[in-house]
């Protein structure tokens, strides 16, 4: 099979990915609680080398079509829809204006004939971002603002036939209801045995089960997490020890390089900071291994 996800640090060796159209370069950053208007060349520009990063690692990258509909936050593909082992769920997020989105994650399986094992309903609400792969058969997952109880139910039911538990971590309210705090803005895994964490606000209950499998836990800096939103946790994984993170946080770099990580950098602050969102919101891993 050419798809299946069950690690956030295998080797990427495919992802979906969209690239900005004419709703995100135009958003009314106020309706989409972005810091500012976007300079729309210098995003595409960014976007480009991002995606020049991605591709190469290895990874094949399957575009979806950018199209003027209206939906800005579609180039954080991670949030709607989540691989698998045995197929993609279709996810809801709670941010309505990010609901539509989900049409264009069930075109893109039945695109690349990729099945869909469960779907999200309402009232359930779950996001991406709030799911990480502690091994194969174990999924943590974030209960806030973007994921509730009754999509975590539903999440239950669908994984827990196929031998998936769920382990669930309440997340703090920092910036309140409007903001993005999702469990990945907490924690990124680097490595089998290695996560880059924000202590202040990661839950108790989720660090010690992490120090009882033996992860080794860097701390990112405060400074800089608070400079970036919270996006110098964001580091995506291309592989165990092989990272892709924002430019321009010295500290959190300084320790993962220490770490033993090879790190790349790539220039955001058009591209992420603005919008909330970082290299592992813009792909979404459809095959890891």
């Amino acid at each position: 099979m050419n798809f299946g996800v069950s690690s956030m640090v295998a080797p990427l060796r495919r992802a979906a990915m969209r690239r900005a159209g004419r709703a995100t370069f135009e958003a009314d950053p106020e309706l989409w609680h972005y810091t500012r208007r976007l300079d729309a060349t210098r995003l595409a520009h960014q976007y480009d080398l991002f995606a020049h990063h991605i591709e190469q690692a290895g990874t094949k990258i399957e575009w979806i079509p950018t199209e003027d509909d209206g939906l800005a936050d579609s180039i954080f593909v991670f949030d709607p829809s989540f691989m698998t082992p045995h197929g993609a769920i279709v996810l809801r997020p709670s941010k309505s204006l990010r609901v539509p989105e989900v049409a264009i994650h069930e075109t893109l399986y039945d695109r690349l004939d990729i099945p869909v094992i469960g779907t999200i309903e309402e009232p359930g609400t779950v996001e991406g971002g709030d799911l990480v792969w502690l091994d194969e058969t174990t999924l943590l997952s974030g209960h806030g603002f973007r994921t509730n109880q009754a999509g975590i139910d539903q999440l239950r039911d669908i994984l827990g036939p196929l031998g998936i538990q769920i382990h669930v971590f309440d997340l703090p309210m920092w910036r309140g209801s409007a903001a993005c705090l999702h469990l990945l803005s907490l924690m990124s895994p680097l490595d089998q045995d290695l996560a880059l964490i924000y202590p202040p606000l990661i839950p108790v209950a989720l660090h010690q089960i992490l120090r009882e499998r033996g992860i080794e836990c860097l701390e990112a800096d405060k400074k800089e997490f608070m400079a970036s939103g919270g996006l110098n946790v964001n580091v995506l994984a291309l592989g165990p020890r092989k990272c892709l993170t924002l430019a321009g946080f010295q500290q959190t770099l300084r320790t993962m390089k220490e770490a033993g990580c090879k790190v790349t950098c790539f220039m955001a602050d058009a591209l992420c900071l603005p919008c909330e969102g970082g290299p592992t919101c813009l792909t979404l891993p459809l095959w890891r291994g």
